[in-house]
């Protein structure tokens, strides 16, 4: 059998370009081709967030996310400065504003401390000194916070993995994927077929649709939730000096309003976390009945939707009124009005669901003869995108050799 590449990855976000591009470090002279359905790289989640390095101080010790994050958050501000893309070490503040926060922002301590992330405590006082404008009872400052431009990363991995010998091909949406003996094949939506001996499965919001593409049962469900994000007016953007965030409630899967200043100043505002009426539904008017079918059927949706329905609630509420969000804001903010809020682009987030209604919290690979499939790679996978696709790469090698 001819194979066209060694390794076939799906999806040029920038967890499969990490993947390309580690395979290639790590294996020189291994072909890899990378397919990707749009025109360029990085249309998706990877290009639309707010571009946090993350510390990984919320992830529980020992955790993929824990290690991925801490180890990946120095090598992301290397790389940056390696290559000279956009990039700024901020550090940022978590803030308590009511009591009832205060034993979480010390455990938050006590976390951080586990994950080697260098934390200090602030009062009120302090916090003014970072955030003029900020209040809240106290607050911890985590030094290691950043910001860069994730899309840049993303192009930056793509012509590496290329310099390096791969093959980066844009507008080739995998429509078939099947395996005989040793090998992997697959069908573009343009007709084209390629032949590899392994195939990499990092397709973000399409994830589990691939691995059954595939063969495989993926044992869950991507349910996509849309994340709106305003951004200050320029005029009001010197309220926030860097990065602050809320206190995280472990009850809820979101972190919550937050806010933070890109490397461009701008400064995001958000993202408020509602239901997405398609995988790549950026606003209430992206309706694609056939995903929006195979959300609600979805067992694990309904279980969602029964344990979070008020926060649910909540959330939907402030995406339909500004003055609702508006409001959240002010918790953090006080001096923000509504009309310094001005509508940035959404994100969604591929948020992986077990059929009881488990919202997987950790990365999550699968595998099977011939195939490495990424079925969740939440927050922080943009920051810890290096190591992630080491050890991808890992995996997939191991299973050539």
């Amino acid at each position: 059998m001819a194979y066209d590449c060694d390794v076939l990855v799906i999806g040029g976000g920038i967890v499969g370009l990490s993947t390309a591009y580690a395979i290639t470090r790590a294996a020189p002279g291994t072909r890899v081709v990378v397919l990707e359905k749009e025109s360029g790289p990085a249309r998706h989640q990877t290009g639309r967030n707010s571009g946090v390095i993350h510390s990984g101080i919320y992830y529980r010790p020992g955790s993929f996310k824990a290690r991925f994050a801490v180890r990946g958050a120095a090598e992301m501000v290397g790389f940056c400065a390696e290559h000279d893309l956009p990039h700024e070490v901020t550090g940022k503040l978590i803030v308590a504003t009511e009591r009832s926060e205060l034993p979480r922002l010390h455990a938050l301590v006590q976390r951080g401390r586990e994950n080697g992330i260098p934390v200090r405590e602030l009062g009120p006082a302090q916090i003014a000194e970072y955030e003029p404008a900020v209040r809240g009872l106290a607050a911890i400052h985590v030094g290691t916070t950043g910001v860069c431009d994730y899309g840049a990363v993303a192009r930056q991995l793509a012509r590496l993995a290329e310099d390096a010998g791969g093959s980066v091909r844009y507008g080739a949406e995998v429509r078939t994927v099947g395996r005989r003996g040793a090998t992997v094949a697959v069908r573009t939506a343009g007709g084209e077929v390629l032949r590899a001996r392994a195939l990499v499965n990092c397709a973000g919001l399409h994830s589990d649709r691939i691995a059954r593409l595939a063969g495989d049962d993926p044992g869950m469900r991507i349910v996509p939730f849309r994340g709106e994000y305003f951004e200050l007016a320029a005029d009001r953007a010197d309220l926030v000096r860097g990065l602050v965030y809320p206190v995280p409630d472990p009850a809820f899967p979101f972190l919550g309003v937050h806010l933070t200043r890109g490397v461009d100043g701008t400064v995001h505002v958000g993202p408020n976390a509602v239901p997405a009426l398609a995988r790549e539904g950026y606003d209430w008017g992206t309706v694609r009945p056939g995903e929006l079918a195979e959300t609600v059927t979805y067992p694990g949706a309904w279980r969602i939707a029964r344990r979070h329905w008020r926060y649910g609630a909540g959330e939907v509420r402030r995406s339909l009124s500004r003055s609702a969000f508006t409001t959240a804001v002010r918790r953090l903010l006080p001096a923000v009005r509504a009309e310094d809020l001005i509508p940035a682009p959404s994100g969604v987030r591929a948020q992986a669901v077990l059929r009881d209604g488990t919202l997987v919290d950790d990365f999550l690979f699968a595998q099977s003869p011939g195939m490495v499939h990424v079925l969740n790679a939440p927050s922080p996978a943009a920051t810890a995108s290096l190591p992630i696709g080491r050890e991808v790469a890992r995996r997939v090698l191991a299973g050539l050799e």
